[in-house]
């Protein structure tokens, strides 16, 4: 499916840099280019854009984002095979994810319409009897959102949505490795009704990410991604806000008297999903030594069961990687583990950027695949002889998530709630459950902010309050 990119006005098309099928290596479209030397059009444009954005009511906002809804629903067939065709994705997951960016566009829609602001009850204060008020939510102006490869239309859509619904103007950086569905949703937009300059796609490398971070008329950075680049970009931002998503290695717990064929099922699915590159895919799974060896070789025996392949194939549960080198990669760490003493129970075979299936036991605590996020296809069991144990190992890596604990007991799990260092707990549930209206980011060195678009507008607008003074004697 070749496809040339939509070009932005601000970009000067010095070169096309190809995007890659990674299952096939076949090269799938192109996109244009541009270096830090065109940061002064690309911010020119977004001036323009915030201008724009801020002028737009809450009305016109909403329809655009309803109109787009609409529209990536009726095309979703579209959108889903280009989701398998850059990220890799299995055709049932990039499904799920176009339904998912159709909710996300009309949350925002909603939010856009609702979250105006409200009431101050300035006469709750004695001496204040004779002020009345409110508080507005108002745009931030210029957002620059940068996005990664593993929900290249979701996550796109999760910056843009409430972005919109503020009355700000976006600079939008997609992964360089999938650019092609960014591209397609804000074609989308503009064809819903949304005026051009409000959106910038700037397609590059990290040295004109670098110069859109750093510029001072950028008002908030909102980063999905790893640690270390989150950890420039904080650096090097200035005086703005910060919104970021770096990830998380939470565990999931399975205590003795939980439903074992669920815990089974929801962990293999939260495990193996989108090839492992999931920032709350479960990694760690911490069993109770009562029943370990029951969830252990049933989780075994599930996981081998997996088809791996070719993404567009309906029968297809696990595609590639996004790149041969992420596959070797997380072939290498596994490889690690076991020299170092880890038991490999299944999987660690390599084809190409196909990474099967890998699920490793009693991985000691300083390896990297059992400390840092993996992301990829790898599962570390391990077993535990009481609740306050299992609770200790979950929280010793200092990047979390999501977690979950599958248990019978409502008074250990609402215990666990309380005590497991993660923003988001799932009982009876796998980690990797998301609903896209509820806040989502990560615990301890894992985010900076909340997503959820709700939260994610919220983060995007600032409030101002207006106050009357209405004294009895005037009028």
């Amino acid at each position: 499916m070749a496809d040339t990119a939509l070009k932005a006005e601000c970009t000067v098309d010095d070169q096309l840099s190809a995007v890659y099928n990674p299952y096939s290596g076949e090269a799938i479209g192109s996109v244009p280019t541009v270096d830090a030397g065109a940061i002064d059009s690309i911010l020119r444009r977004a001036r323009s854009g915030s201008r724009t954005a801020r002028a737009m009511s809450r009305a016109s906002r909403a329809n655009v984002l309803e109109a787009a809804a609409r529209l990536v629903e009726q095309r979703a067939a579209f959108f889903a095979s280009l989701i398998v065709k850059e990220s890799g994705k299995t055709i049932t997951q990039a499904d799920k994810e176009t339904a998912r960016a159709v909710n996300t566009l009309a949350l925002s829609a909603a939010e856009a319409r609702r979250n105006a602001g409200e009431m101050v009850p300035f006469d709750a204060l004695e001496g204040s009897e004779h002020r009345k008020g409110w508080f507005t939510r108002e745009p931030l102006g210029i957002i620059a959102a940068i996005t990664p490869f593993n929900d290249p239309l979701n996550l796109v859509a999760h910056k843009l949505g409430p972005a919109i619904a503020g009355g700000n103007a976006v600079i939008l950086k997609p992964s360089e490795l999938t650019p092609l569905s960014a591209l397609r949703l804000v074609r989308v937009l503009v064809e819903a009704g949304l005026p051009e300059e409000v959106v910038t796609v700037v397609n590059g490398n990290a040295e004109v990410g670098a110069a859109i971070v750093s510029a001072r008329e950028v008002r908030m950075v909102s980063f999905t991604g790893g640690f270390a680049t989150g950890e420039v970009i904080a650096r090097s931002a200035g005086l703005k806000k910060l919104a970021m998503d770096l990830g998380g290695n939470a565990a999931v717990i399975v205590m003795e008297d939980a439903d074992l064929d669920l815990a089974v099922d929801s962990c293999v699915s939260g495990a193996f999903w989108a090839a492992g590159q999931n920032c709350v895919g479960t990694q760690r799974i911490l069993v109770s030594r009562e029943v370990y060896e029951d969830f252990r070789d049933a989780f075994v025996a599930r996981t081998k069961r997996l088809r791996v392949g070719d993404p567009e194939h309906q029968s297809t549960d696990v595609g590639p990687m996004i790149t041969e080198v992420a596959a070797r990669t997380a072939r290498a760490k596994v490889d690690t583990a076991i020299t170092s003493g880890a038991t490999l129970l299944c999987g660690n075979q390599l084809y190409g950027s196909l990474f099967t299936p890998t699920v490793l036991a009693n991985v000691p605590a300083e390896c990297a695949i059992w400390h840092e996020e993996a992301f990829a296809p790898v599962v570390c069991l391990q077993p535990f002889d009481s609740f306050d144990e299992a609770l200790q190992r979950s929280n010793e890596v200092d990047f979390s998530l999501h977690t979950g604990i599958f248990t019978s007991n409502l008074d250990r799990a609402l215990s666990a709630v309380q005590l497991l260092e993660a923003s988001g707990v799932m009982i009876n549930d796998s980690s990797d459950y998301r609903f896209d209206a509820m806040p989502f980011g990560g615990f301890k060195y894992g985010s900076m902010g909340r997503e959820g678009v709700r939260f994610a507008y919220e983060e995007m607008t600032q409030s101002k309050v207006v106050c009357i003074n209405q004294r009895d004697d005037v009028g």
